[in-house]
């Protein structure tokens, strides 16, 4: 049986020494006007996952915004977290899938591999983009057996155009990369990735408050003329909660969009919403931001991303729903995506992406291994 992403919530709200103490309880207007999930209602598959290597799990969604090498604009790259073993953290691939369904293997990676350090190998997170120029950018939080003590720091490994790993970003700040997001100039880009190992695997289960959010401030080349180039690594935010988990492997902050200049944070184990203001030129650490929404709809919110009208969109863990919330932290709306199971969708959703032109959203199931549409 396919294990569940998440299980059962903590309730314990930490917050960092800056951050904005008081919870707000959101306005709960369910309406479907003026929200831009309120005008879907249909939901179809659009491709499996699975790659011939059998690799299950799909967790980072990523649209190719130009065509470049084996990338076709406007096709999906999806990543997978778990080996056809079912181990969470052994997973190798990135599928890219055209809109139309068709499946085909962008990367598939090995440790032996990679051009600089990946302490502990290869197992794909939800942390993926693509870049204007080309490069795919993943991250990686690899075990050995699936479980989270045998997790380690992994990386961010860069792949060129054709899904060639071309070198590695490690150490330092980052420590088991979990997802991300890119502030794409063409010839420099800004990732925001969150962390979710400081310390973790060592408390053995107990919350620990000392996860991050980083800005990585990256040079970045036409293909063929060298290789992106890290120029400064900024911690953004910190004191996020953190634990390891028997079935979800590690529970932390997940899902970043940036949208003017603010950076909102899923914010799992506090089912929260948090808005990190100035991400994209700040140089100190926000800590665990500002409260936007939490509880309400939320649902131990994953995957994030920003909708055209500038809400933000998250992917509930324990519930199979899509949540709509304004930047001011009205739940506008919310879908389910996923019935099946007990609880409904328990575990089934995590990476999203909005559709070219805003014509839906793009999802991973993690419970049946499709990407699927919400249009």
């Amino acid at each position: 049986m396919k294990r569940p992403s998440i299980l059962l919530l903590s309730s314990t709200l930490l917050v960092g020494v800056l951050a904005v103490a008081l919870t707000i309880v959101p306005s709960l207007a369910f309406a479907s006007g003026g929200s831009f999930i309120g005008q879907f209602s249909h939901i179809a598959t659009i491709a499996s996952t699975v790659p011939a290597n059998g690799d299950i799990n799909p967790y980072g969604v990523a649209v190719v915004p130009t065509t470049s090498g084996d990338l076709t604009k406007g096709n999906i790259l999806v990543s997978n977290f778990n080996a056809s073993s079912n181990f969470q953290g052994t997973g190798t691939t990135i599928v890219q899938v055209t809109p139309g369904g068709s499946q085909t293997l962008f990367a598939q990676l090995t440790a032996g591999q990679l051009h600089g350090a990946c302490h502990g190998g290869v197992g794909l997170t939800t942390a993926l983009v693509a870049l204007r120029r080309g490069w795919v950018i993943v991250g990686s939080l690899p075990t050995t057996d699936g479980t989270s003590a045998t997790a380690k720091a992994g990386c961010l490994i860069v792949l060129d155009n054709r899904g060639n790993p071309v070198e590695t970003f490690s150490g330092g700040s980052i420590n088991g990369p979990w997802d991300m997001t890119a502030f794409d100039q063409g010839g420099s880009a800004d990732l925001f990735v969150t962390n979710v190992l400081n310390g973790t695997v060592a408390a053995g289960g107990q919350v620990v408050n000392k996860q991050t959010v980083v800005r990585l401030d990256l040079e970045v080349p036409m293909q063929g003329q060298g290789k992106p180039e890290l120029e400064s690594s900024t911690v953004i935010g910190s004191g996020f909660s953190g634990r390891t988990d028997p079935a979800a492997l590690v529970i932390g902050p997940t899902g970043v969009g940036l949208s003017n200049g603010t950076l909102y944070v899923a914010d799992s184990l506090n089912n929260r919403i948090a808005a990190i203001p100035n991400a994209i030129s700040r140089t100190t650490t926000a800590f665990t931001g500002k409260d936007v929404t939490s509880n309400g709809a939320l649902n131990d919110p994953l995957g994030l991303t920003i909708a055209p009208n500038g809400d933000i969109l998250t992917m509930n863990g324990n519930d199979g729903r899509i949540v709509e919330t304004t930047p001011s932290g009205t739940q506008v709306a919310h879908k389910f995506l996923d019935k099946t199971g007990t609880p409904p969708g328990a575990g089934c959703l995590f990476g999203l992406a909005i559709v070219p032109g805003g014509m839906g959203v793009y999802f991973v199931d993690d419970c049946t291994n499709t990407l699927n549409i919400l249009h």
